[in-house]
């Protein structure tokens, strides 16, 4: 799985920049995508997931050679917890699967919200900060809207923006996807928040 430090190339860095700067010159709305390796541990879905497989393990390990010894069970038992644990941490996919799918939802969720606070998209001047998250180990995309906007934006809105960054990622085209949602933000903006001749660039551009 690429690290979020790698997931863009420069060139394409710096088009999403671009973008957002494009939007942000007509409208005073500020647009902050964002790319974080994952939202959360799960720690778990390790503890969880090695004691399930090395139980199975241990247990047939000291049936087929201790003549289901407890001893033959507890010796075999914790080093394959332990490898077994390093091999769900080591293999994102399989991690990912013993993981259930509300409690990643959640997790995105909760990364959004803190991501936004921290990088103070709710102290903009006209509460017109969006964040788009994209949040690589859980494979999800998250976008959240300062209330000014979703006072005359229907919050169903971010769906279409979710399904294209989500669209261009399964299909290798992550950059030209995120700069088509970008580009959507700044229509979605337009009408209700066009841009001030006092407006400045509060906030970062791009964040990985």
């Amino acid at each position: 799985m690429p690290k979020s430090k790698d997931f863009f190339t420069e060139e394409e860095k710096q088009r999403i920049e671009a973008a957002v700067r494009v939007v942000e010159q007509g409208t005073n709305g500020e647009i902050v995508p964002m790319v974080v390796d994952q939202s959360y541990d799960y720690p778990q879905a390790e503890i969880v997931g090695a004691g399930s497989f090395a139980l199975a393990s241990a247990s047939l390990l000291s049936w087929y050679f201790g003549g289901a010894s407890v001893w033959v069970f507890l010796a075999g038992f914790f080093p394959l917890y332990f490898l077994f644990k390093a091999l769900i941490r080591s293999t994102p996919g399989l991690k990912r699967r013993l993981i259930h799918p509300a409690e990643i939802t959640a997790e995105v969720e909760e990364k959004a919200l803190v991501a936004f606070l921290e990088q103070g998209l709710h102290h903009t001047r006209d509460e017109t900060g969006i964040l788009i998250l994209i949040s690589l180990f859980e494979h999800r995309v998250y976008v959240l809207a300062d209330r000014g906007i979703n006072a005359v934006v229907p919050l169903h809105t971010w769906d279409e923006i979710v399904q294209t960054v989500t669209t261009g990622i399964h299909e290798g085209r992550t950059c030209d996807a995120l700069c088509t949602a970008i580009g959507r933000c700044g229509e979605l903006l337009a009408g209700h928040f066009p841009a001030k001749h006092d407006d400045t660039d509060e906030l970062p551009n791009l964040i990985v």
